[in-house]
């Protein structure tokens, strides 16, 4: 059987130069024009202008003081939740693990399966 090559023309090889990122091109993906070094021909055109990249409006004025206590409630309450759900998780796991135990025991013809707690006489 003869292997099969694609045949490949010189003009598919192409090296490609990497330009190393600057703080003038954010590693963004897409370039976007200078608006200063580019005339605007749009009065409306906010997607290319610096302010449409500025994150300050999602800020909070440095007035604000933090609510400390709210979030340290959050905190224990959210490990509480978690607590309780890894609790209620294991105990679950246990609770399955014994009935498997017992059906099996019974699936057998056992007769004993039957868990019976004897207290300690004293």
């Amino acid at each position: 059987m003869k292997t099969q090559r694609p045949i490949i023309s010189d003009e598919e090889h192409v090296v490609l130069k990497f330009r190393p990122r600057t703080s003038a091109h954010p590693p963004g993906g897409r370039e976007e024009p200078d608006p200063v070094k580019t005339p605007s021909t749009k009065a409306s055109n906010t997607s290319t202008s610096p302010a449409a990249n500025d994150l300050s409006r999602y800020e909070r004025p440095r007035d604000e003081g933090d609510d400390f206590r709210h979030r340290m409630l959050a905190n224990v309450a959210a490990l509480a939740f978690t607590v309780a759900l890894t609790a209620i998780g294991i105990w679950l796991a246990v609770s399955i693990a014994d009935l498997r135990k017992t059906q099996d025991c019974v699936l057998m013809g056992r007769r004993d399966c039957a868990r019976i707690s004897v207290t300690p006489l004293g």
